[in-house]
């Protein structure tokens, strides 16, 4: 009997952890539309949202409002399954990445041994929302921006792999809570830190985040790979983006600032305080830089950012083997 109740509560305690990871995760996806705007609003000096609600908090209830009643229109010329699925995948993508990624010891969906190859995979997946959002779209300007996050993507995978060997070298494990108990004396972001800036960079050039939106650069393309979506679809894209930059800096807080560790502090506080910080770094981005040319991004990865990642994974692997 004793081990009934026990299984019951470790399948409810389950269960609530999965609900929990994703309600929050969905949550902070939907309130970083206002806090971006409100961040940028502050940054740039004038008034962000302020009217509906306190604070402008009822913005995002109002916009997302706007979005359920809109018109889903899909273009009669447009590939309609695939026209329907790409907005989907981008969102099953990054939720599944949630999965793996510990929040605390213990807040943890899935504590898989290949946890961190998880992750690359899922956002390896995530590119076949964008290049067929295009694709079925059957846009000049919609295609031309398909093309261009299928080029940005796949290359920035290949650095933002890279940048996380050092991290593994060191920890010993692709499993992200050993790589977080292996921070307990030093974070990561100290004898890795040229990795943490590759991924960084890696990791706002995977979400198409400025300054590395071209695949929807409104002066060039319209709205790139999403022109002629509306309603929900493109409500799904652009929730989906904020979810990606959420696990970024989720990863982020993992991989190289110790996750959930830290003094005085609750663990699940250090972890979403950490987070947070590397969200507003985000923003502060879109703020402050200017976009590139394509053919300057691709330069930049593949003759810069290549090299470094590389030169890093050399370096820490002598480390290492002169250590042991």
């Amino acid at each position: 009997m004793g081990k009934v109740v026990a299984d019951m509560n470790a399948t409810l305690a389950a269960i609530l952890i999965v609900l929990g990871v994703l309600i929050v995760s969905l949550t902070i996806a939907a309130g970083l539309v206002w806090l971006e705007r409100r961040l940028l609003a502050l940054w740039q000096d004038r008034y962000g949202p302020n009217r509906v609600g306190p604070f402008g908090l009822m913005q995002v209830g109002a916009d997302a409002l706007k979005m359920l009643f809109k018109e889903d229109w899909i273009p009669p010329f447009a590939d309609k399954p695939l026209f329907v699925l790409a907005p989907a995948i981008i969102m099953l993508t990054v939720l599944f990445s949630f999965a793996v990624v510990p929040v605390t010891y213990n807040i943890v969906v899935l504590n898989l041994n290949v946890g961190l190859l998880f992750v690359l995979a899922m956002s390896s997946l995530g590119v076949y929302s964008v290049v067929l959002g295009g694709w079925a779209s059957d846009s000049k300007y919609s295609l031309l921006g398909g093309i261009r996050a299928t080029a940005q993507m796949l290359s920035y995978e290949v650095f933002m792999g890279l940048s996380l060997m050092g991290v593994v070298m060191l920890a010993g494990s692709f499993n992200l809570r050993d790589i977080v108990l292996a921070q307990r004396h030093l974070w990561f972001i100290i004898p890795q830190f040229l990795g943490f800036v590759l991924f960084l960079i890696a990791g706002a050039a995977e979400t198409r985040r400025l300054p590395f939106d071209l695949p929807e650069a409104e002066s060039e393309l319209i709205a790139g790979f999403n022109s002629e979506y509306s309603g929900m679809k493109f409500g799904m894209f652009f929730v989906g983006e904020y979810l990606g930059v959420t696990l970024i800096s989720a990863m982020i807080s993992v991989l190289f600032l110790g996750g959930w560790t830290g003094p005085l502090l609750p663990p699940l506080v250090w972890f979403l305080l950490k987070t947070f910080v590397l969200i507003a770094l985000f923003i502060l981005a879109r703020a402050s830089l200017p976009r590139p040319r394509f053919d300057q991004l691709m330069d930049w990865g593949w003759k810069l950012m290549l090299p470094l990642a590389l030169a890093n994974l050399l370096v820490t692997g002598a480390i290492v083997v002169a250590r042991a």
